[in-house]
């Protein structure tokens, strides 16, 4: 019998943590922790070490090392878990020799740096961090190029497509006969939402997914469309394709998770429950299939499957990042990094919900013209974004 694969879980405390060491779980005599990782969500990560015992876990700061080996308390034993603090310990968890995947699931940019050394030292790169790609892509794609490191994608649509694809992608999408990508996306809970309304929606309604659970920025950026318009740049990243080869249709059921459709008029479907399980549990064990818990699709129950256009004057974060894309460059981190205040100003009550395009919109004004030729450049990219972002939101308060 082979050895257990180990797996460091970037971001575990999270949604996607969670769901992956569920997976885990079920499958000990596969799978074995080597690295939990959170911010400061201490007695949640806490009561992760204790269940899946982990070689290390790594907390932001030594404040909240602190923390973690107070409510560890006892259970802490000598040679189980050491605990690590700061972003110089995410590296070296991600990247250490004795691990074959990393699970990247640490929300937003703060998850680009050790995503990266995973690609960087030939990991199996389990991606639910479509920052990492949205930021510094044609970097992220060449570090995986150039180490042999094998990308996965996590987030439910592209792991759809993955899936809908020839097993043999080296010579494009065109050469495969795929005329177009579409990924679909349910609308959020602000669909059908009078317009004149949207601007008077509080962060409780926004964090309300109809089918999905998620966190809470996550959950904005699906009710504002900002994460499919993020999807597209990381397709576009992923799959090498051109703009013009992916396209966003309103799924509101959540079933079908994207499409693939060829030259030859054939569309190949993923359909499956809104359960990230499912797309976890593909990358884990791919090229195999294991269970994930998640039931069989029972269609007769479904009943109906309904698609429609979105409407980019309710959605304009989805023209933002196409515009994005196509201006190349820092645009798209800057883009990332905007929405990342807005959001967050959002959530705190600081703006409102159609001020975070219009944030996202002055900001990309002002600064997506920055170059990323390299990691020093995307992030002084993401600092300057964030700095305007800022500077915006002080000038609208006063």
């Amino acid at each position: 019998m082979t050895e257990p694969r180990l797996i460091t879980v970037l971001g575990a405390t999270g949604s996607i943590g969670k769901s992956t060491l569920d997976v885990i779980a079920r499958h000990p005599d596969r799978y074995r922790v080597f690295a939990l990782t959170a911010n400061r969500s201490v007695d949640c990560l806490a009561a992760q070490c204790r269940e899946h015992r982990p070689r290390y876990a790594v907390v932001a700061d030594v404040a909240a090392g602190a923390a973690l080996r107070a409510a560890l308390g006892a259970a802490l034993g000598e040679g189980t878990t050491e605990i690590l603090t700061g972003p110089e310990a995410l590296v070296a968890v991600a990247s250490a020799s004795e691990v074959h995947s990393v699970m990247a699931a640490i929300v937003g940019a703060a998850g680009l740096l050790p995503s990266l050394a995973a690609a960087r030292a030939g990991k199996r790169v389990l991606l639910a961090n479509k920052e990492a790609l949205v930021m510094s892509g044609r970097l992220f794609m060449d570090a995986i190029a150039t180490s042999g490191a094998e990308l996965l994608p996590i987030d439910s649509e592209h792991n759809a497509v993955f899936q809908c694809l020839p097993p043999r992608m080296a010579a494009g999408l065109d050469a495969a006969g795929v005329a177009r990508i579409t990924l679909t996306a349910s609308g959020g809970p602000f669909r059908n939402t009078p317009l004149a309304d949207l601007d008077r929606v509080t962060p409780a309604q926004a964090v309300a997914h109809p089918n999905w659970s998620m966190g809470r920025k996550i959950s904005v950026d699906s009710a504002t469309m900002m994460n499919k318009g993020l999807e597209f740049i990381e397709a576009c990243w992923l799959f090498a394709a051109r703009a013009e080869q992916v396209d966003i249709v309103i799924h509101p059921q959540s079933i079908i998770h994207s499409l693939v459709s060829y030259t030859d008029g054939s569309t190949l479907a993923q359909l499956g429950h809104p359960d990230m399980r499912t797309p976890i549990a593909h990358a884990l064990a791919w090229p195999e299939r294991i269970g994930s818990g998640v039931e069989l699709l029972d269609l007769v129950q479904v009943g109906r499957l309904e698609f429609h256009a979105p409407d980019e004057t309710r959605f304009p974060c989805l023209a933002l990042a196409r515009a994005a894309w196509a201006a190349g460059g820092g645009a798209t981190a800057v883009l990332n990094a905007a929405n990342e205040v807005a959001v967050e100003a959002f959530l705190a009550g600081g703006l409102g919900f159609t001020g975070i395009a219009r944030l996202v919109e002055a900001t990309l004004e002002r600064c997506g013209h920055l170059p990323a030729a390299g990691i020093e450049s995307v992030l002084a990219a993401d600092a300057e974004a964030r700095q305007r972002a800022r500077e915006w939101l002080a000038r609208k308060a006063a």
